[in-house]
């Protein structure tokens, strides 16, 4: 899985860069045309506006005229008979007091409608000033309204606003359907060019995930992964990142290989010296065994002097043995591989450790038939061997140790050594198969541990191809041991072998 790939997992509620820059120009951009489209509504319904008024104006000069000039005697002249009235128009003339009034409107067709109660009532009170009013007529609709005074009362006069309307809501509408169209375009162009323009930071990112899956804490590095020379362009931001990744590469490759460089000269120390300290332990343990033979002709404070340098040069030899064996492991020499029954190094493991300590409780559980490993049995019994140590030193007496040998689903024999005693603290654990490593007062040093048990076990198993890991928790502690299977077993089970070292003790 890549990085951006566990990122995104990692964090569902997170966006992309890319879809923030997308979103924030589609917001942006939509943004923009609703605030040209407001402007262009209002500036045009106020041009429209000043139009209307400018043919109400004329409807009323026209109507006014009209209005002023005698017709025959005895005629009621109608005000819509002003020539030049266009369709839609409104007049209307009231008394003086304005009780009494009389009107009509142009109908489409040219017709002359007369204005029932209602509609008047909308006009009466309309001040006569002669300036521009916006009313509602009943069922005719919004109309612009002016008020003059003549001899005889008032005359009124209006257009319809419905035209102004009727444009404004077209343009409106083709307005918001061109910006949807803009916007829509918009986003799918943004999307292509921001993906476009973050390519160089996704392939700096792919160089730092690949980075990321370098076993970079053990043996050889070659950190030979740098950002391609196309996206380390200076006069870029992506190309400054680029650039810095690169320097930063760079700098760890040199400390990689310092510390490497350090590591095999660490480990040529540790396995010359191993190896020199060998002869001289030897001499000690033999120089102490020849005085122990005459122990009776000597003092007892130098026969128990020397009793001491030779249990601590045994000591000494075993730490010796240890450190040359994991300095061997780290070199790579190539171990000893021949068919190993597994079952077989179990069962006498678990024998050994009965015998080393009669007052815990060893139990054993096996398949009915062997298990067969390509290893080094040697090695392979030192890593039963530590783990047992392991679980018997660090639990108290009474305590039970079970040690089991199974088969797994993938084809991997798992030898498992759990133990019911104090835990290893939480804080511990992670440090468990690091060489020298020591538990607290929970994980009792009486026993003169050197602290490479587990770091040897760890080590041989890795030698091996297989895995070792530890769980633990109060009351509860397990080891596990995975070896890749060499070949189905046809074998006899080892049944004797298995009742031998079951059972209770202690």
């Amino acid at each position: 899985m890549s990085f951006r790939a566990r990122f995104a997992a990692a964090h569902p509620a997170r966006q992309s860069l890319r879809t923030k820059l997308t979103v924030s120009v589609v917001i942006l951009l939509s943004l923009v045309c609703l605030t040209i489209g407001v402007i262009s509504e209002f500036a045009l319904r106020a041009f429209l506006m000043t139009q209307t008024d400018t043919q109400l104006s004329a409807a009323t000069a026209r109507a006014l005229d009209f209005a002023t000039h005698p017709g025959p005697p005895g005629s009621e002249r109608n005000l819509l008979d002003a020539p030049g009235q266009g369709a839609g128009t409104v007049t209307a003339r009231f008394s003086p007091d304005g009780t009494n009034g009389t009107g009509g409107w142009l109908s489409p067709h040219g017709q002359r409608v007369a204005l029932n109660p209602d509609e008047l009532a909308a006009l009466r009170d309309l001040p006569a000033n002669g300036r521009p009013y916006t009313r509602t007529i009943s069922t005719l609709g919004d109309y612009r309204l002016t008020a003059f005074p003549v001899s005889d009362g008032v005359v009124i006069t209006g257009v319809p606003l419905a035209p102004m309307q009727q444009t404004l809501l077209t343009v409106g509408l083709i307005l918001f359907g061109v910006a949807a169209a803009g916007v829509t375009g918009a986003a799918f162009l943004g999307a292509f060019a921001v993906r476009r323009t973050l390519r160089p930071l996704e392939r700096v990112a792919e160089t730092a995930s690949r980075v990321s899956e370098l076993p970079l804490d053990r043996g050889d590095v070659d950190l030979s992964v740098r950002v391609p020379a196309q996206d380390t362009d200076p006069r870029t931001e992506v190309g400054q990142v680029g650039a810095a990744l690169n320097h930063m590469l760079g700098h760890i490759s040199s400390a990689l290989e310092a510390r490497h460089a350090s590591e095999l000269r660490v480990r040529r120390f540790v396995a010359d010296a191993s190896h020199e300290l060998r002869t001289p332990l030897a001499a000690i343990r033999g120089y102490a065994e020849l005085a122990g033979r005459s122990g009776s002709h000597a003092p007892p404070d130098v026969a128990h002097s020397m009793t001491r340098i030779e249990s601590e040069a045994d000591r000494m030899t075993a730490l010796v043995e240890d450190l040359l064996l994991l300095a061997r492991l780290d070199a790579g020499r190539p171990l000893d591989v021949a068919e190993v029954d597994l079952t077989r190094l179990v069962a006498d493991a678990v024998g050994d450790a009965h015998v080393a300590g009669p007052h815990h409780v060893w139990q054993l559980a096996m398949p009915d038939e062997p298990i067969l490993v390509l290893g080094d049995v040697q090695r392979l019994h030192q890593v039963l061997a530590n783990l047992l140590a392991n679980a018997r030193v660090h639990t108290p007496p009474g305590s039970t140790v079970v040690t089991a040998l199974t088969r797994s689903a993938d084809g991997s024999a798992v030898v498992t050594v759990t133990d019911n005693g104090p835990g290893i603290p939480p804080q511990l654990q992670p440090a468990v198969f690091e060489r020298f490593a020591r538990g607290d007062s929970s994980r009792s040093r009486a026993a003169g541990s050197t602290g490479l048990g587990l770091a040897i076990a760890s080590a041989v198993v890795t030698a091996h191809h297989g895995a070792i890991a530890m769980r633990s928790r109060q009351g509860r502690t397990e080891f596990e041991v995975r070896l890749p299977i060499a070949v189905p077993a046809q074998r006899t089970p080892l049944v004797n072998d298995r009742k031998s070292h079951s059972g209770h003790t202690g």
